[in-house]
């Protein structure tokens, strides 16, 4: 099993907590645990790369159905001014 495909199961363990206590937040899980909890998806990404680098990590959004997206797509993260 990927590093991958084992944080969006341990999501599918947790969920209940970010989808109770977090609706609607973005949700970074790393080494299959919740690293985080944000309002907005920015903020997630941006802290999960502060953290972890180039992860792997998930981020998801509590209860939001999972997105899929074609392999084609990818995210670049692109630096503003601090």
């Amino acid at each position: 099993m990927s590093v991958l495909s084992r944080e969006i199961a341990a999501y599918g363990r947790v969920r209940d907590d970010p989808e109770t206590d977090h609706f609607g937040e973005w949700v970074v899980l790393h080494d299959e645990r919740v690293a985080g909890t944000y309002e907005d998806f920015q903020d997630a990404a941006l802290d999960a790369v502060r953290c972890f680098g180039r992860g792997p990590y998930l981020i998801r959004r509590g209860g939001a159905p999972p997105l899929s997206l074609p392999a084609s797509v990818t995210y670049r993260m692109v630096r503003g001014e601090d």
